[in-house]
């Protein structure tokens, strides 16, 4: 859910029948086997626009499920519940959010994790009740205005109740708790991370890769003729299990958005508990599943196209007058933000490339596109 905000109100036709299926899941089911009805009650309360103070706003306004879990509405960043707040960030697909490590250091002393751009959740649970309580976002007042909004439905009331006991809502705090746990299991659950693109097709012999996308599978794989792999990589090779991040933090010279009224962003470094400057600017590496599908790019959203991220990291290792040209504005690469503090080691992995092999890594970025985004792709 949420580093922004988002879209139409949830159909009330259907938010309905969500309410009617959860009834029955509550009555039907016994809590010592219950995962699939916590799933489907974290389900229907991402949907659910009445846990925003103005009633117009829910998670799935930010992180529609219809158009790869993030904001559909094109917008380098979201916007409040109220229809003119903006955030500060572009908000982040929920897509395979749930293998995020816990914040913290590796055991080679790098920061890994969390959830948000910089790690300020440890887990979902802790993600999941931020934007709630958000005066940009959703902009409920306090953990007591939430859990009143789920007294107003009696489908809440038992469902609540056969989840997490008949005395869940004798506190508030317990009940507000209750929501985020819901909230996760649904984030966790396979149909937010199905692992079934062309890419995990590809690996399981299902399908055949182009020779372009192959191309650029070997280009991305490669210790030799990109720097993807430096971080956009958890495993040596891939796998089935790739979520195509190791989750570190690192500034990597985006510069700042012209659309965005925003201060300066420190990102990690904003953190109370990170005091190093040489973490200024520096953003959670993010997962490239359903990468092809959820434009703009970057934590401002300052690139909206995905041939555009991979001509600014060609920028580092190409000496061509051309390749300093960002084809979004027709001028010179904007500088860094942040500067000082670049990722150099990382950036300048790898020789330049030429448009062939620009254009076979973004098709073979298409190909980590979960099964039902595909026609997203206009392909």
């Amino acid at each position: 859910m949420f580093a922004g905000m988002m879209k139409a109100a949830f159909p009330l036709a259907v938010a309905t029948s969500m309410l009617a299926g959860l009834l029955a899941v509550a009555g039907a089911q016994d809590r010592s086997a219950d995962a699939p009805g916590l799933e489907k009650l974290g389900e229907t309360l991402f949907f659910d626009t009445d846990l925003s103070r103005e009633r117009t706003q829910s998670c799935a306004t930010c992180h529609d499920p219809s158009t790869g879990f993030a904001d559909p509405r094109g917008g380098p960043v979201s916007i409040g519940d109220d229809g003119t707040s903006l955030g500060v960030r572009n908000a982040p697909t929920v897509s395979y959010a749930t293998f995020s490590p816990r914040f913290g250091k590796d055991s080679e002393g790098h920061y890994v994790g969390g959830q948000f751009h910089d790690g300020r959740a440890d887990t979902l649970e802790d993600q999941a009740g931020q934007p709630l309580l958000n005066p940009i976002e959703m902009a409920m007042p306090d953990r007591a205005s939430v859990v009143a909004r789920l007294k107003e439905k009696p489908a809440y009331l038992e469902a609540f109740r056969k989840q997490f006991g008949p005395d869940v809502f004798d506190s508030d705090e317990r009940a507000f708790a209750a929501l985020t746990e819901a909230l996760a299991a649904y984030e966790r659950s396979p149909a937010v991370s199905p692992f079934d693109s062309r890419y995990d097709r590809y690996l399981r012999g299902e399908y055949k890769m182009t020779p372009q996308e192959e191309l650029g599978r070997v280009l991305f794989f490669s210790n030799q003729f990109t720097s993807c792999g430096q971080c956009h990589k958890l495993h040596p090779s891939g796998g089935r299990d790739e979520t195509f991040t190791d989750y570190r933090f690192h500034n990597i010279g985006v510069p700042r958005n012209p659309e965005l009224e925003a201060p300066l962003d420190h990102g990690l470094l904003a953190r109370e508990d990170v005091t190093d400057p040489a973490h200024d600017g520096q953003f959670k590496v993010p997962t490239l599943r359903n990468v092809a599908v959820t434009a703009p790019y970057m934590h401002n959203g300052v690139f909206k196209d995905l041939r555009t991220v991979i001509l600014f990291y060609n920028k580092y290792n190409s000496s061509s007058p051309k390749r300093q040209i960002d084809p979004e504005t027709g001028r010179e690469w904007d500088p860094p933000e942040v500067a000082g503090t670049l990722s150099m080691k990382e950036l300048e992995t790898g020789p330049a490339l030429d448009d062939r092999r620009i254009n076979a890594l973004v098709a073979f970025l298409k190909t980590l596109t979960d099964a039902r985004y595909e026609p997203l792709l206009g392909e």
